[in-house]
């Protein structure tokens, strides 16, 4: 018995000693603020950047339900345009570069735009008019997008211009 006490003293030793590393560098508290401004300084609370009026106004929908919050914010809407999905993304740390990379291996068409003279990225799956998606740089650091999905085979408003108003309005918060 004695014997496998100091085995098992001698492993968490060994353990221990093999998992300690040191860091260089200065420690800085973690901060979700991409664009060092009030909007993005607490977890969650990106999702808060528009509000559900304006999502709802933007996508001409009358009903409202926000459904995932984190990294990723869904919402479902419902309206005169039927049912609407609705995401919000916001990457401390991404990039434009990064996002158009991923749309594109993705096989998606991706073209260049602007979002209040800020460069962003148009994104929309081949053969799909009924969604679309952009991306802009915060303005500071990382990248935010939104994606617009209504039903199909309803008449709708256009997903691309619903996506552009609603990532105007996330740059209008974050200045």
């Amino acid at each position: 018995m004695r014997k496998r006490r100091i085995i098992a003293a001698a492993a968490t030793v060994l353990l221990a000693a093999g998992c300690s590393q040191t860091v260089e560098g200065t420690a800085r508290p973690a901060s979700f603020g991409g664009s060092g401004g009030e909007e993005f300084t607490d977890l969650l609370t990106e999702c808060d950047a528009v509000s559900d009026d304006q999502i709802t106004d933007t996508v001409g929908a009358d009903l409202i339900a926000q459904g995932f919050l984190g990294a990723i914010c869904r919402w479902d809407l419902v309206g005169s345009a039927g049912t609407v999905k609705v995401t919000f993304n916001w990457f401390e740390s991404g990039t434009l570069a990064a996002e158009r990379a991923a749309n594109e291996k993705l096989m998606y068409t991706v073209t260049d735009t602007t979002v209040q003279g800020r460069k962003a990225i148009q994104a929309q799956r081949p053969n799909d008019p009924d969604s679309c998606g952009v991306s802009a740089g915060a303005d500071r650091a990382g990248i935010f997008g939104w994606w617009v999905q209504y039903q199909p085979d309803v008449a709708h408003p256009d997903p691309c211009q619903a996506a552009a108003k609603l990532a105007d309005l996330t740059l209008n918060l974050s200045r």
